[in-house]
């Protein structure tokens, strides 16, 4: 008979799931789209809600009810192409782009305002350390809820609460209109910048360690952890929503606080200097450092439990190297890092969605396993093409493909192949028509 989670215990995982998402794009993102969109918030903020809310909640109820971690969301594609995916996922959130991001706009904007003269020495010192002290937590593998849902998240949960508060009772500045492409197609632009904080991608990878922390618990079957993975899934899925919308606000209403600015981390920089001051300067190194510490520690454990789960290595071992990949990878900057992140993520989301699109569909399917090389063939192929044009590359031959232009590319051919699926008939029906 499995065991029961009381109220505290569900709350606390919920809150871990929540903190494992908090990371580095979801701190840098929002705010420059809201001071983009401008007077087109609601509908940028609703696109961007979709792909950086709808999508990570997705994948993390096809998770639960796959029973199991990335990988097994392939099972019905050939075992090599499914262990690629998960492979190739894992690498672009953790050791390449998604923990090293984490150590960086932690600290460029946790710690950078807090010291004078910062030098690559200083980044060099500060990663070394941000990822030992990951380490300590990573190495506790069996206690996560406790050291992150219920610690290390209700301290996080205060201090954005006192921001959020702020922010909306004291506007710096008035709405200005919308810029750029937030003027032309507000919500497709806010749905293409939810690509950018990886949380549905985040998703397939932290549904490994909820399933994990339920066994720690003795919540063994499969019914069990479907419902309490559900709840927790909602219990983040509304955390982030309220999170974005705060940052999202805070942007809109930024208008001159920062005219520099290349990123929204620098705009909530200046708008926490202009309400609090100082303080203020210690309550965001204080938010920052603890978000984006949560989820490399979420990132990292997931990814050396996934490496030593198909492979002869440790966990201890794949933790420790990992980490230090990271921390090399944070030493070549924020701004270049984020210029080679994006195109990889928009070639690669496709899949990861048509991935979670399958695994929630899949009881609608008469032959799953060519619905699922069907599926996610179209949308590998069509979000290649969207990935090197947001790459440089000159794609003007496909540019008649609808939804093109907005980097859609892989949308309809996707949605097509979902259907053509939904309406195939059963290798058993086709044989006994052809007898």
């Amino acid at each position: 008979m499995t065991k029961q989670l009381g109220a505290w215990n569900t709350l606390s995982l919920g809150l871990m799931v929540f903190a494992f998402f908090l990371g580095a794009g979801n701190l840098i993102f929002p705010p420059m789209a809201g001071l983009l969109a401008g007077d087109n918030l609601l509908a940028s903020m609703f696109g961007f809600l979709m792909t950086a809310v709808g999508l990570p909640l997705l994948g993390l109820l096809a998770i639960a009810k796959a029973g199991g971690g990335i990988a097994h969301l392939g099972r019905y594609l050939p075992s090599k192409v499914a262990n690629l995916i998960a492979l190739a996922v894992y690498l672009v959130l953790v050791p390449m782009f998604g923990i090293p991001r984490t150590c960086l706009v932690a600290y460029e904007l946790g710690f950078v305002p807090l010291v004078e003269n910062a030098s690559q020495a200083t980044l060099l010192g500060y990663s070394l350390f941000y990822f030992v002290a990951a380490l300590l937590f990573i190495l506790r593998r069996g206690g996560l809820i406790d050291s992150v849902g219920k610690v290390i998240t209700p301290l996080l949960v205060l201090c954005i609460s006192i921001i959020g508060v702020s922010v909306f009772s004291q506007p710096f500045a008035e709405i200005a209109a919308a810029q750029q492409n937030f003027a032309d197609m507000p919500f497709g632009q806010g749905f293409i910048d939810g690509y950018n904080t990886m949380d549905a991608l985040a998703a397939l990878m932290f549904g490994v360690l909820m399933i994990e922390a339920l066994n720690t618990r003795g919540i063994s079957g499969k019914d069990a952890q479907f419902s309490y993975l559900v709840k927790a899934s909602l219990i983040a899925a509304v955390g982030l929503t309220l999170f974005y919308v705060v940052l999202f606000y805070l942007g809109a209403t930024a208008t001159g606080v920062a005219p520099e600015a290349k990123n929204g981390g620098q705009i909530i920089v200046a708008y926490v200097e202009v309400l609090f001051g100082l303080k203020g300067q210690w309550l965001l190194a204080t938010i920052v450092s603890l978000a984006c510490f949560t989820t490399a520690i979420g990132g990292i454990s997931s990814f050396a439990t996934y490496v030593s789960d198909n492979s002869k290595f440790s966990y201890s071992l794949i933790a420790i190297v990992t980490a230090a990949c990271c921390a090399l990878v944070a030493n070549i900057g924020l701004d270049q890092l984020l210029l080679v992140s994006i195109p990889i993520l928009i070639g690669i989301y496709p899949v990861a969605v048509a991935l979670i699109a399958f695994n929630l569909l899949v009881n609608w399917f008469n032959r799953p396993h060519m619905a699922a090389r069907l599926i996610i063939g179209v949308a590998a192929l069509f979000g290649l093409m969207d990935g090197l044009k947001a790459a440089g590359v000159n794609m003007d031959a496909f540019s008649l493909l609808p939804g093109f232009s907005q980097g859609f590319a892989w949308l309809l051919p996707t949605f097509a192949a979902v259907l053509v699926s939904v309406f195939a008939r059963s290798e058993k029906a086709a044989l006994t028509e052809t007898a």
